[in-house]
């Protein structure tokens, strides 16, 4: 049985791992600014339930089964890079067009199917992911764990996952930071496609590299 102690560290780790920088956050961020805090924050339970599809994945052991199989975790990597280069020809496309932001009857009626299939899909076409899930399982793990640890650490990790999603809605959807947003969104919008095309293609090149 897994201690108080060691599922805190597993949900630190997740956590910090979660909040840096990347994709995910960036464009959590992003709509927050542009679409406002609604829709965000289904975003968000979006790409929190990608996170759970990985860390089931880890857990079953076929975290271990895609680290061996070299063809099939490359293939999943190439497919990731590719949603990540469509979301920043996407983000480009957007940048290019006049600033027109939303009235509050048209927040109301974005589709939330729409939002929280965007979020869900970014972060199941990373298998990176399962890469995190299992180093942050593996800090508060030990030879004695048992599969009700496993699951314990699953569901620490998962408030974690969907605290710093919600966490992002929350300070992004501010209003003097979308109104900021409103008078640099061209500039936001060309930096968030390079660093979505920078990662599509770091991405697809780790398919194709070999240790």
């Amino acid at each position: 049985m897994i201690d108080v102690i060691s599922l805190a560290t597993i949900g630190f780790t997740f956590f910090v791992i979660t909040a840096s920088p990347g994709p995910a956050t960036l464009s959590n961020a992003t709509i927050a600014m542009s679409k406002g805090r609604k829709a965000s924050l289904i975003y968000g339970a979006g790409l929190s339930s990608g996170l759970l599809v990985w860390g089931l994945v880890a857990i079953s052991g076929m975290g271990v089964m895609l680290q061996s199989s070299v063809y099939l975790l490359s293939a999943l990597k190439v497919l990731g890079g590719l949603y990540l280069i469509w979301l920043a020809y996407h983000s480009y496309k957007t940048s290019l067009q006049a600033t027109t932001f939303a009235d509050q009857q048209e927040i109301q009626q974005l589709s939330a199917k729409k939002w929280f299939l965007r979020g869900l899909v970014l972060n199941t076409s990373n298998p990176k992911t399962v890469i995190a899930w299992m180093a942050a399982l593996s800090v508060g793990m030990g030879e004695s764990s048992d599969f009700g640890a496993l699951i314990a650490g699953l569901m620490v990790c998962m408030l974690a996952g969907f605290t710093v999603n919600a966490l992002y809605s929350l300070l992004f959807s501010i209003p003097h930071i979308m109104q900021l947003y409103r008078k640099i969104s061209h500039w936001v919008d060309r930096i968030a496609a390079g660093l979505f095309a920078l990662a599509g293609i770091g991405l697809i090149r780790s398919a194709f590299q070999r240790s």
